[in-house]
This record gives C-alpha cells, structure tokens and sequence, in this order.
C-alpha cells in the first residue's frame, strides 16, 4: 500500500544533529510515512544513529555525489506519494509541521510545497536575517516564482517520475526543478506554517563554496545573467551595513560584527568566483564543493 509521504535525508557527517531530526520527525502527528537517508560517506555516528531510529540507509559514493544524485538515489526506492525533501541538519519547530505541509497538496494544481526556515543560537547572524528575508511569517498558496529551498520541501513524486532531479547541477537543483513544474503549469506554494529550525555552523571557506556553487548552478539556469566584481562589492556593502545597524538594534554588534562581515563577503566573493567560472566542473572542484578537508586527503590514500 502506498504511503502518505517518503522523507529523504541527504546526509554527510551530520552525527551533532541527526538525532534532533529524527526526534522531530518521529514526533509529528502525522504517522504515515517512512524515512530515507542518503549517505555520502559519513565517518561518524549518522548512519547508526538512523539504523537505530528504523530509518532505511542508502549509500552513494562520495565522488558521485551531486545534490540532485542524492536525492534521486533516495526518491527511487520510496513509496510515498509525496517526497519530503528536509536537511540532516535541520528539525521541525512543532509537531504539525509535516501535516501543514502536506496540506498544501489538497490544491490539485500544487506540484511542490516549501516551508519557513530560521535559525537558533548556533547560526550566523547574517544568514538568520537571510532567512527572515526569504521566508515569511505569511504563506503564499499559489507562489509565481521559483524560488524554494530542499531543506525544507515536497514535492509530488509522480510529477518526479516525469521529471527527476537535475544530477549535473552543482548546486539550486530545487530552483531548477520548481521552474520546470511552474513552466509544465503546475503551482507552487509556500507554507509559513511548516517551519524548520536549520543549523548552519559553516567556516568562512564552507560559505564560500556553497555560494560559489550556487552561483555556478545559477549561470547554467541563467546563461545571460550576470555578478561582476561591482556587484560583489555594492552588494556586500548594502547587506553588512544592514546586518550591522540591526546587530547594533539588538545589542549585539561588538560579539557580531566581525562574522557580519566575514559571512557576507564570503558570501558574495563566493557568488562573484562562480560567475567567473568557465569550463565544466571537476571532480576536484566537486569534492572542495561538498566536503571537507579530510575526506579529501583519504580519497587520495
């Protein structure tokens, strides 16, 4: 019998924070449904933490990891109707959140649903604004634009069977999905109610190479947009002035202000090296965009 909803984890190292998801997970209202998790070759306590919480663990290699493999990987061996896509890093803010989101499916039209994400007291002050930005307190059933975020995300998996995950994308797989169900003319819609708390505890180098691929992914959706060197520059100094007067509004600025700052040049330096990028993308490249130093150096033993 199918099941409600199949939820699909792509996870790497993720031992600090997998078992708050899991927690969360087991604790919506909402029963029907079972849980996936894609590994990409974690060293630590993430696959046995979700073996001992009854998830189903697939594996993928680390060098054929793309987000997009990941999650296909993960969606082929589901039996949900609906394909909740959620970070091994984020957790749900209450109880209802998977019903919330799910409920965005009764619209017939809806192709894929998202949620609001915000962060707690591990995240980056500027990334924390970020999310209040893009994400709403007031939902949106029947949104015109692509924008969406996988961490939090379903989507129908008979309209996936028509349209998989876009594997050669270094990055914005969901964008590029969610533009292919606007432009077949399905709908999308945003559920405020369905929030997540997403943890992000990135190095200045991590924000840099997660910006840097989403801006190579971007160029290859929008071949005719462009980032130059001014955009960087006007850009970085609009948002840090921004963070900075609210670090300053909440008492904060002199224990903030330095990562205000090294988070969004990081930010828009990363986004300005990918739009600079020619060439395809190497296995290298690949490797620096998705894990961390160590596993590179194992790879090479």
């Amino acid at each position: 019998m199918t099941l409600r909803a199949t939820i699909v984890i792509r996870a790497y190292n993720e031992g600090r924070h997998i078992g708050r998801l899991l927690a969360g997970l087991q604790g919506q209202h909402v029963r029907d449904f079972e849980i996936i998790l894609v590994d990409s070759g974690s060293t630590d306590d993430t696959v046995a933490l979700a073996e001992r919480n009854a998830v189903q663990v697939l594996h993928i290699a680390p060098d054929e990891f793309t987000f997009g493999r990941s999650l296909n990987h993960g969606i082929a061996a589901a039996q949900g109707e609906f394909i909740v896509n959620i970070s091994a890093h984020c957790y749900p803010m209450h109880d209802e959140w998977l019903g919330r989101l799910l409920a965005a499916f009764d619209d017939r039209q809806v192709a894929l649903a998202y949620g609001m994400q915000r962060g707690d007291g591990r995240s980056r002050f500027a990334e924390r604004r970020f999310f209040e930005h893009y994400y709403p307190e007031v939902s949106n059933p029947r949104q015109t634009d692509p924008f969406c975020n996988n961490a939090n995300a379903a989507i129908r998996r008979a309209l996936w069977e028509q349209n998989p995950y876009d594997e050669s994308l270094t990055g914005l797989e969901d964008l590029a999905w969610a533009s292919w169900a606007l432009h077949a003319g399905h709908a999308l819609a945003y559920v405020a109610e369905a929030g997540v708390i997403h943890v992000h505890e990135e190095s200045p180098q991590q924000v840099y190479n997660r910006y840097q691929r989403e801006a190579i992914a971007m160029k290859e959706l929008l071949p005719h947009s462009r980032y130059k060197l001014r955009h960087a520059v006007s850009l970085f100094a609009r948002y840090a002035w921004g963070d900075l007067q609210a670090a300053a509004r909440e008492g904060v600025l002199l224990r903030k202000g330095w990562e205000i700052l090294w988070f969004r040049w990081m930010q828009h330096w990363g986004t300005y090296r990918g739009y600079r990028h020619t060439g395809r993308v190497t296995d290298r490249m690949r490797q620096v965009f998705y894990y961390s130093p160590e596993i590179l150096t194992r790879n090479r033993r």
